[in-house]
């Protein structure tokens, strides 16, 4: 414990701390407090990449979400370590399903993201959906060498790619996990988890809650375009459809080679849905 790069780091930076037993945060997060009860989290990333993903979007972007996300007051390079303070609140993804909590969260969180987009938004270009249809085409050759995927699946899927290489798009700085287990419900709507964060396309970021919980739950998209302040047109709705196909193959892969049943049961729910 002594020799852990992340307690090194917060002693470092903040004197005498302790680590509270949390078994709710991944095994690279640990949870400090220091000697005036304020609380802290360490976080040690095993990919350098994206140690410099979340260093640089916490550092380059944070400043248009104060009080919204954590503050970097600490980091070692050498360890790819962050020391970040803590955002009060409880993980939206713990509140009751169907309740006014889990509606307002929805909502608070189209606000607060509606901010970063309108505050990092480019007018629409070629470029994204050419990268974006290229990462498609390189995620279905890795399912088709696994044979995870049929040939009316894979030629949906290349369907989807032409769809994206063929579409000028609006780009903003995204989170791209976008999801209720990154937001804390407090006194302020809070939101972590930077290591995806980059420019990309828009309508990218709500991937993820469109293909998970609005399936279930359409009131839910609702509350969030009414926060976010921007609800999507036909054509955007249609492109979030293609942006589902990244959000199966991915999930269909990535499940196979961890041996995750519940990530490969996403993606075979997603691309059933577009097949």
């Amino acid at each position: 414990m002594f020799d852990d790069p992340r307690l090194n780091l917060a002693r470092g930076a903040l004197g005498e701390v302790r680590v509270v037993h949390d078994p709710t945060l991944p095994s690279r997060v640990m949870r400090l407090v220091n000697t005036d009860g304020d609380e802290f989290f360490a976080k040690q990333h095993s990919e350098r990449d994206r140690y410099t993903r979340e260093s640089h979007a916490y550092l380059a972007w944070g400043s248009r979400l104060i009080g919204h996300v954590p503050r970097v007051v600490g980091r070692q390079d050498r360890t790819c370590t962050l020391l970040l303070t803590a955002v009060p609140g409880v993980r939206a993804d713990t509140v009751a399903p169907g309740s006014p909590e889990e509606e307002q969260a929805h909502y608070e969180a189209g606000r607060v993201l509606g901010k970063l987009h309108h505050a990092t938004s480019a007018p629409r270009t070629g470029a994204v959906g050419t990268e974006l249809a290229q990462r498609l085409c390189d995620w279905i050759a890795r399912a088709d060498r696994a044979d995870l995927i049929s040939k009316v699946e894979r030629d949906r899927l290349n369907h989807n790619a032409d769809v994206l290489a063929n579409t000028l798009m609006d780009s903003a700085v995204c989170h791209l996990d976008y999801q209720p287990r990154n937001w804390l419900i407090g006194d302020a709507f809070g939101l972590c988890d930077f290591e995806h964060m980059r420019r990309d396309a828009r309508i990218r970021d709500f991937t993820r809650l469109e293909f998970r919980r609005w399936q279930a739950v359409p009131s839910l998209r609702t509350a969030f375009f009414a926060g976010y302040g921007q609800p999507l047109n036909d054509t955007e709705q249609r492109l979030l459809e293609s942006f589902g196909a990244i959000e199966a193959v991915t999930a269909l892969v990535r499940g196979h080679e961890q041996d995750d049943l519940s990530l490969s049961t996403h993606g075979r729910t997603v691309l059933t849905r577009l097949t």
